[in-house]
């Protein structure tokens, strides 16, 4: 018995210290990073009456101009390099009635009416036949599962 003490406080002698600290691993980007110049910044920041523009322009493509005015309207543009080569541009508005961007490379919704599938017509056809058929006493009147509607006998609690 003694033996064994003696070893579990030889062990126990003998183990690495808990490390109770923890160091988050450094971020190591993948590709070196490039820096990007900045070719123009002209601000004007905001006036009392909440008037401003800025335009900025970067190496890499990037132009973006904004400007407001009174009563919280903006209007501006971006646009920049796709990798490919298409060039992506934006307009928008934002004032009373919303934002209102502009770009063919938004999606569009498509006309409405829009046409009326084939599934629903038949359900509609369905449904005016069946109204038909009540009209005239051949079908009987049921809820909307075939199920009768419930019973009107029961007595109060």
């Amino acid at each position: 018995m003694k033996t064994i003490v003696l070893a579990l406080l030889v062990a126990v002698a003998l183990a690495d210290q808990p490390s109770f600290s923890y160091d988050a691993p450094a971020h190591r980007p993948s590709a070196p990073v490039r820096v990007v110049e900045i070719i123009r910044d002209d601000r004007v920041h905001p006036a009392a009456d909440g008037s401003y523009t800025f335009d900025v322009e970067t190496q890499d493509g990037i132009v973006r101009h904004e400007a407001g005015g009174p009563g919280g309207a903006q209007q501006g543009s971006v646009s920049f390099t796709f990798p490919d080569g298409q060039v992506f541009d934006l307009q928008f508005v934002a004032d009373a009635n919303g934002y209102q961007p502009q770009s063919p490379f938004l999606p569009v919704a498509p006309a409405f009416p829009h046409p009326i599938p084939a599934h629903a017509l038949e359900q509609i056809e369905r449904g005016r036949l069946e109204h038909e058929a009540r009209a005239r006493g051949e079908l009987r009147e049921s809820s909307s599962q075939g199920h009768s509607a419930p019973s009107q006998l029961y007595g109060r609690p």
